[in-house]
């Protein structure tokens, strides 16, 4: 699937129903873009999953509930998107603790792998540094609203406390070695 498909196709799904997801979506993309000089020929792949990472949140395509997984499947049995997309969405910003919360996790930890660290480490940087509005963030300040949001005793909240030294480190690593290939052009 080409980035153009994958922004119409989360258009669609996103827009009308859930306009804040649709706007969330907008802002992750533009962070992949950015990502594209330390992505190399994966550019286009983090690009698309970027902006389908939350099209489970679609009225029409939720089942679970659990939006990694609900999204992933939709892009793998209806889209028949490329395994790897599916795995990146299914798998994006540290869904398995959410699934293990859910439990989920044998569902999704079957169905699909786990891509490249590099490419997940930068669809968790692309997500967690953009608010539900689409605007730039720090990594801590998305989680803390995340935390916010949903309150002391939701699922979101368990898991996402549990995965916050991850999502830190990962949005840290991925800050640097764009910083770093940067630098190299100056």
């Amino acid at each position: 699937m080409d980035v153009s498909k994958a922004r119409e196709l989360a258009r669609r799904l996103l827009e009308e129903p859930l306009p804040r997801r649709w706007a969330h979506s907008q802002g992750v993309a533009a962070r992949a873009e950015s990502l594209a000089p330390i992505l190399g020929d994966d550019a286009g792949l983090v690009q698309c999953a970027a902006w389908l990472h939350d099209i489970g949140y679609a009225p029409q395509i939720a089942d679970t509930g659990f939006h990694p997984l609900d999204g992933a499947r939709y892009l793998r049995d209806t889209i028949h998107a490329d395994r790897r997309l599916c795995d990146l969405v299914a798998h994006h910003s540290c869904a398995l603790i959410e699934a293990e919360e859910r439990s989920l996790q044998r569902e999704l930890a079957s169905e699909f792998a786990v891509e490249d660290e590099a490419l997940v480490q930068a669809l968790i940087y692309c997500d967690m540094t953009t608010t539900p509005h689409g605007e730039q963030t720090t990594t801590e300040e998305r989680i803390k609203e995340i935390l916010s949001r949903y309150g002391p005793d939701h699922v979101v909240t368990r898991s996402i406390t549990r995965a916050a030294p991850t999502l830190t480190s990962a949005s840290h690593a991925v800050a640097a070695r764009l910083a770093h290939a940067r630098a190299a052009k100056r």
